[in-house]
């Protein structure tokens, strides 16, 4: 409680791991089949958990590095944005790719508009 650490997770809707990629899943579960999410989070005394950083904060995409902080400036500022959270995630293609995790401000946000506008943003 109230101190930081690398958040990790284990349940039934957890995965076992990456599909034939075994040398990629020891990196991320633990032995005992917790999932390593490369998040630092406090907890509190209610037992909520806030992500404060990251262990990494570079996604290599096909060669170039991508940070996920730059990621989240722009798309905060939208407008029907509250909060947004990057992360990488591995992909065939290109190595790693951004994952978005966004909170809407408004409900009528869709994932579309999100997309269009980190596209139109981002340089």
């Amino acid at each position: 409680l109230g101190e930081q650490g690398e958040i990790s997770i284990r349940g039934p809707q957890v995965m076992k791991g990456y599909w034939n990629r075994p040398d990629e899943t020891a990196k991320v579960m633990t032995a005992d089949g917790f999932f390593r999410t490369g998040d630092i989070g406090i907890m509190d005394s209610r037992g909520y958990v806030k992500i404060v950083d990251r262990k990494k904060d570079m996604i290599l995409v096909s060669g170039f590095n991508v940070y996920p902080s730059e990621i989240e400036e722009v798309v905060a500022k939208h407008p029907k944005v509250l909060e947004v959270a990057a992360i990488g995630v591995p992909d065939e293609k290109s190595g790693e790719v951004p994952k978005l995790f966004v909170v809407k401000k408004d409900p009528s946000l869709t994932t579309e508009e999100v997309l269009s506008f980190a596209k139109e943003n981002l340089t």
